[in-house]
């Protein structure tokens, strides 16, 4: 396991069932990567709003997006993006990182079915 892997692991422990299914995506085989750019957290905010209400219109599942917008909404400072790709491809989940990666501000999840983008 490689370094930013396990610090992965350590910032999705938490209580949440949206983490916990991320980390369980992680620990299965999934595939991760997390972004070098940071953008302030209310930048996100509308454009994963849209998402969300394009998710509920379309009847894709998600899992945490709601709480994710309002969390992202009450963060005021920059973020990170990092993403978990299940590894039989079900779920996508998005990581918002605190600028210097130490903590999670939220994880959001779309479960993917055929070409569907990912979140």
């Amino acid at each position: 396991m490689t370094t930013e892997q396990h610090r992965l692991v350590q910032l999705l422990a938490g209580d949440d069932e949206t983490s916990a299914a991320a980390l369980d995506a992680l620990r299965s085989g999934g595939t991760y990567v997390v972004w070098d750019g940071i953008l302030p957290a209310k930048r996100h905010v509308r454009t994963f709003a849209i998402r969300l209400r394009y998710m509920r219109w379309k009847g894709i599942e998600t899992q945490g997006l709601d709480r994710a917008v309002q969390l992202l909404g009450r963060h005021d400072r920059p973020v990170r993006v990092g993403q978990i790709t299940a590894a039989d491809r079900t779920w996508i989940f998005t990581l918002f990182l605190t600028e210097g990666g130490s903590a999670l501000v939220a994880c959001a999840g779309v479960r993917q079915a055929g070409e569907q983008a990912p979140l």
